[in-house]
């Protein structure tokens, strides 16, 4: 066989094996690709698709909670509030009531006091009337007769003069005393001393010093005993102005034609003569 020859026989056999073996390499290559890829392709699906999904539960689980708490606080702000507005309009209530009481009860007392006051003020102008027109009837039947008459009357007078506080005597004198005592004493609506009185709280006090109870109001004490005329008291005996029964003025006689009574607030506890303020009537309780 020539060189010639030798060659081309030599060489392909290398190139047949070398063409197989990159063929083989080629279809292993791409058999494990599709192998791997294969294997590979269905175990990462699945854990990207939770890893895509399992944020977008928990970020709404995690919105609902926060939005659940944030209800809930409201709520009981909402609930905190409307207790203390509650309290606060319960509390403006009570005071409300309790100056309502208060305006009430001032109310009550300032009535009370004025109806006192104008009750005060409608029995002194009473007893101011009253006086004024027995003054005027005194004035009218005190008017001279006659010159003629003079001694007569004089002697008559003289005759039933009401008898003097030197003639009281016993239980008569001390009453008498006890009455003279107060006099220049306030007068003071229901006084009943030591230091102030009204007439009813003199008299009854007076008589209570030699142990004798009378009833407290005027009314009361005008017939608290024997009624008797103007023409012959006796010292210690009860004098009263308006009717027996209803007076609304009473004194003590203690004789020498004048009586001792806590008149009213301007004059106090005063001695004066009958002349000046002449009684209704008299009762003898001793």
């Amino acid at each position: 066989m020539s060189h010639t020859a030798h060659i081309p026989s030599h060489r392909k056999p290398r190139q047949r094996a070398s063409k197989s073996a990159l063929r083989a390499g080629v279809a292993g290559g791409v058999l494990s690709t599709i192998a791997v890829a294969g294997a590979a392709g269905p175990a990462q699906a699945e854990p990207v698709t939770q890893t895509i999904e399992m944020p977008t539960i928990t970020s709404g689980l995690s919105t609902a909670v926060a939005a659940s708490a944030q209800a809930t606080q409201q709520v009981a702000l909402d609930l905190e509030t409307q207790a203390r507005e509650d309290a606060a309009a319960e509390s403006a209530a009570k005071k409300a009531k309790k100056a309502k009481a208060e305006a009430v009860r001032k109310a009550e007392a300032e009535k009370k006091a004025e109806a006192a006051a104008k009750a005060r003020a409608e029995a002194e102008a009473k007893e101011r009337a009253e006086r004024a027109s027995r003054t005027a009837e005194r004035t009218t039947l005190s008017a001279p007769s006659s010159s003629s008459s003079g001694n007569s009357a004089s002697a008559s007078a003289s005759s039933s003069a009401p008898s003097s506080s030197s003639n009281a005597t016993g239980s008569a004198a001390a009453i008498v005393a006890f009455a003279k005592a107060q006099v220049g004493d306030a007068y003071i609506g229901g006084g009943t001393g030591p230091n102030a009185w009204d007439c009813s709280g003199l008299v009854q006090a007076a008589y209570r010093s030699v142990g004798i109870d009378l009833p407290r109001v005027s009314q009361s004490q005008s017939t608290a005993g024997t009624q008797v005329s103007l023409d012959n008291l006796q010292p210690g005996d009860i004098l009263y102005w308006g009717g027996a029964g209803s007076a609304y003025h009473v004194a003590i006689y203690v004789g020498g034609g004048e009586f001792v009574g806590a008149q009213n607030s301007s004059t106090g506890t005063v001695q004066r003569s009958m002349d000046y303020d002449r009684p209704s009537g008299a009762v003898r309780v001793l």
